[in-house]
């Protein structure tokens, strides 16, 4: 699965152990998962420049290899609306780390938020967990565990585990999770984590973003095995 640009990402990623967001972003959308329209900026000009083929409002990260956690030091801003907003939030971004980067990228419709993710357990090898995400993740700790690779029927059960699992069915009105998309975003990042179990510790996807049509992921982390 691995091609010369995916491996070229990993060792990238290398010095700082662990490959941040953009390139975190490409390497789940060449495994097949969807990820939001997105793009990289080094500078102001290049960061405007995306911003006007991307489309306000959008959500503007701050890349930094020495920022790990964004939305703790405010690296996150959600409905960034025009060229002057974004500027600011570039110049903010600089005061965290002078060097560091901005991806900007689409804002995507409110959803049901959820985590999804991949620990290398040194006794039983690769496992996947599916719960419900977003910020709220640590305070209710409703997940579900398998170990990979995952097949086809786990998982509905994954879903059937969690005691959030009315979201995803449509609760209150809200439209339901498309299904399918979930499968195949789980059964695609099996795969992934499977191929590179050897050079990773960790993978967290959180939030995916499950709406009617679409399964999104919308931040990634991929922590690096260390030598």
């Amino acid at each position: 699965m691995l091609n010369p640009a995916m491996t070229e990402i990993f060792e990238a990623g290398r010095a700082a152990g662990w490959i941040l967001e953009p390139e975190a972003k490409t390497l789940l959308a060449a495994a097949g998962l969807d990820v939001p329209r997105f793009a990289r900026a080094d500078n102001l000009e290049a960061a405007l420049a995306a911003a006007s083929q991307i489309g306000y409002p959008l959500v503007a990260k701050v890349v930094s290899p020495g920022i790990i956690h964004k939305s703790d030091v405010g690296g996150v801003v959600v409905g960034v609306g025009n060229d002057g907003q974004l500027r600011e939030v570039f110049q903010r971004f600089r005061t965290l780390d002078p060097g560091a980067a901005i991806l900007v990228e689409e804002m995507l419709p409110r959803s049901v938020e959820l985590i999804v993710g991949a620990k290398i357990d040194y006794q039983f090898g690769p496992v996947i967990l599916l719960g419900i995400g977003g910020t709220g993740v640590e305070i209710y700790q409703d997940t579900a565990i398998r170990m990979a690779p995952l097949k086809e029927s786990d998982v509905p059960a994954m879903i059937r585990g969690l005691k959030g699992r009315r979201l995803l069915e449509g609760y209150r009105g809200s439209a339901p999770v498309h299904p399918a998309s979930l499968a195949r975003l789980l059964l695609a990042f099996s795969g992934l984590v499977m191929e590179v179990a050897d050079r990773i510790e960790s993978i967290d996807l959180n939030p995916v973003l499950c709406f009617q049509e679409r399964c999104v992921v919308a931040d990634a982390r991929i922590m690096l095995r260390r030598p």
